[in-house]
């Protein structure tokens, strides 16, 4: 009797653990010790900072779930040129509702600042980076090194510069920057050298790394939430929003306008002007050079908000999505994650505490499996540097190791929670093959050394 009691009462635990919301499941929690790094500009050997990376707790009630976050992601941060500042701690609480609503009404714009949270605690911005046009000045202002703008840093101006071509030579390499420390990400969280057209330099120097690898062949993973509480994936998923259709890039519903000065908004509405199109201000430079294209009929492509309702692997029975959107070279397409209006009602927030009661998630799933589709190792053959990356999703830390043909153990590193690819320098090796295997798969792979 007492073995049957117990049998059903650990058939409904595991229940209960399955049912619970993806919201509370899917946060990259550290629960080895994995702390954050970071690079100094001209040293392309890592730096150790003493703070816990990705998520340090999740907790949760009936209606929400209260993520505890340093803000500081398992992949290496910086260098940011031209910016002297450091990603530092944010000890932060972010609040996310567990059963968002669609907004019926008129739809909140998203601000500057946080507007929601990737699933390693590192905070999303929307396009803006806080610089304007002043038409009184035929200058920018706002942000650093700019005057203020006229009524302030929230003040409402007709044209708001775009931070991800903006302020492209101070992301690094995962395409992230702070704010007074606050690491963030405008756009899609994946390295630039990753992308099909990489276009910018700066992992040429530092490794490249970032939360998730795009992969154009399964659907991207679930990488965070927004204020509003609807969940955000990456670039790709199912091209029908029932889950047919097989696996396709989602499409932002936005386009550049056929504009060659900035007169008007792409409603018609007569606004101060701001600079014509030109070299210094090109097409794209602001937010207001977009405008929206319905797509009827094409169910790849996103609404206003950058969103659509469809099935997901964590959302069986459909849910209202946003997507990370990229183009076809796999460069971030306006309005990158979020916006410029959420779709839900805007619930969550950063608070200073937990003011219901709740309960602490913890995670017992096991290491998830891999095989050989799941993983490559490149350059290969190879005579300096050989990287091994995993696609998608890195949800627990991995061990890598690198064996000579006769077993014997040449370098393991850590694939690390939340991080994408592992480095072994290989240059010092005699030719010949040599062995890779990631824990989680029971294959190796052959590395040619040269």
């Amino acid at each position: 009797m007492k073995k049957s009691f117990f049998t059903i009462a650990l058939f409904c635990a595991s229940a209960l653990q399955a049912q619970l919301n993806p919201a509370i499941t899917n946060w990259l929690i550290n629960t080895s010790g994995l702390t954050g790094s970071h690079y100094v500009q001209g040293n392309s050997t890592p730096i150790s900072d003493n703070v816990a990376a990705n998520v340090q707790a999740v907790q949760y009630s009936t209606n929400f779930v209260y993520v505890t976050t340093t803000g500081i992601p398992a992949y290496v941060t910086g260098p940011f040129l031209g910016n002297p500042s450091l990603a530092t701690s944010q000890n932060a609480i972010f609040k996310i509702a567990l059963n968002p609503t669609a907004n019926t009404g008129t739809l909140s714009s998203t601000t500057g600042g946080n507007i929601g949270i990737f699933i390693n605690g590192v905070a999303l911005f929307d396009y803006r980076d806080g610089v304007a046009w002043n038409a009184q000045t035929n200058s920018l202002c706002g942000g650093p090194g700019n005057p203020p703008c006229p009524g302030g840093p929230n003040a409402n101006m007709p044209w708001n510069r775009d931070a991800v071509p903006a302020e492209k030579p101070g992301f690094d390499c995962s395409k992230g920057h702070p704010a007074m420390g606050n690491y963030h990400h405008h756009q899609n969280p994946s390295a630039f050298k990753l992308d099909l057209q990489v276009i910018s330099s700066i992992c040429d120097i530092y490794d490249a790394d970032g939360l998730y690898v795009i992969d154009s062949l399964q659907h991207s993973s679930l990488i965070g939430f927004a204020y509003d509480g609807f969940p955000i994936y990456g670039a790709y998923g199912y091209k029908n929003a029932d889950g047919t259709g097989g696996i396709a890039r989602i499409e932002s519903g936005y386009q550049l306008r056929n504009i060659s000065v900035r007169t008007h908004w792409a409603d018609g509405t007569d606004v101060a002007d701001g600079p014509p199109v030109s070299t210094t201000y090109p097409l794209g430079y602001f937010r207001e050079d977009y405008e929206f294209i319905s797509h009827p009929g094409q169910q790849a492509y996103l609404d206003a908000s950058n969103g659509r309702f469809c099935v997901t692997p964590e959302y069986p029975n459909g849910t209202y999505c946003y997507f990370a959107t990229v183009d076809a070279n796999w460069n971030s397409a306006y309005p990158y994650v979020v916006g410029p209006k959420y779709h839900g009602v805007v619930t969550g927030s950063k608070v200073t505490s937990i003011t219901e009661p709740v309960t602490t998630y913890t995670s017992d799933a096991g290491l998830q499996e891999l095989d050989a589709a799941d993983w490559k190792v490149w350059p290969n053959p190879s005579h300096e540097v050989a990287m091994v990356q995993v696609n998608g999703l890195t949800t627990q830390s991995r061990k890598v190791t690198l064996y000579d043909q006769q077993g014997r153990l040449i370098a393991q590193k850590t694939l690390s929670q939340g991080s994408t690819i592992v480095y072994f320098e290989i240059d010092t090796l005699y030719q010949g093959l040599y062995l890779v295997r990631v824990e989680g798969d029971a294959q190796a792979k052959t590395l040619v050394v040269r």
